[in-house]
């Protein structure tokens, strides 16, 4: 509500003073109540009195907590501003001097902590003994998803249940004997545990091991080259036969 001759505006029981040139410049307001003060303006500027308890919420009372902003220490402006002379960095030292400083680790020539933990062992220590050498499936999963008489093999395992991406794709099959196995399968792997193939050979099926992928080494290369006059036309046409399996053939004719 508002009193026209006083312009007093009461809202919620408190009553704000407000003067016609405030009432005509606040555009918060609704028009209804800003063209209610009749009474001509003269004040020079805004003057809101809140008589209430409590002091509202206003744009004009709006500040950070109490102790919450500090202002930021001024260094090298005068011994009075507190970080006047050295800055707070001493007289001499390497830590005095501009540019970088101590690098991040450096104890001062002592052994430092990084090399004072011991190296953990595996992938984690950088080792190679953490990369895994085998693509494991255990028997449960082979009883679960072959049918008895069925031939295991890894292209059967991929297809079947076990998804294999990255660097693990050019792992060979080892099957290790965690579960129970209640069919007969003939399994094709590079590697069995003893436990797995004792298992498969109690339920009545084979398991079969294949020789894996051979490494490379320049000492078998030479051998084999020795040995067999055209071992490196051989080796070409096993990679164009590669190639042509995989729908790259002209491009490896070409080559």
């Amino acid at each position: 509500a508002i009193d026209a001759y006083s312009c007093n505006l009461i809202v919620a029981g408190s009553t704000m003073q407000v003067s016609s040139r405030a009432m005509g410049g606040v555009k918060a307001l609704a028009p209804s109540v800003r063209s209610a003060c009749v009474r001509p303006f003269s004040a020079a500027r805004v003057s809101i009195v809140v008589k209430a308890e409590g002091e509202r919420l206003r744009l004009n009372n709006l500040g950070p907590e109490e102790g919450s902003r500090r202002r930021n220490t001024r260094k090298g402006r005068g011994h009075g501003a507190g970080q006047g002379g050295t800055c707070g960095f001493g007289n001499r030292g390497q830590k005095a001097r501009s540019g970088p400083s101590v690098r991040p680790g450096f104890e001062g020539g002592q052994t430092p902590l990084y090399r004072r933990l011991p190296k953990l062992r595996g992938i984690a220590g950088g080792m190679g003994k953490g990369v895994p050498d085998f693509v494991v499936v255990n028997l449960f999963d082979l009883d679960k998803n072959f049918e008895a008489g069925e031939e295991v093999t890894l292209e059967a395992v991929k297809e079947k249940f076990l998804s294999v991406t990255g660097s693990d794709t050019g792992l060979p099959l080892k099957v290790l004997g965690t579960g129970e196995l209640t069919k007969a399968l003939t399994i094709k792997a590079v590697a069995f545990s003893s436990s797995a193939k004792a298992k498969i050979e109690a339920a009545g099926g084979k398991a079969e091991e294949i020789s894996g992928r051979v490494k490379w080494t320049r000492k078998a290369y030479e051998k084999a080259k020795k040995a067999n006059p055209n071992f490196a036309e051989e080796v070409k046409k096993a990679k164009v036969a590669k190639l042509q399996a995989k729908g790259r053939g002209k491009k490896a004719a070409s080559a």
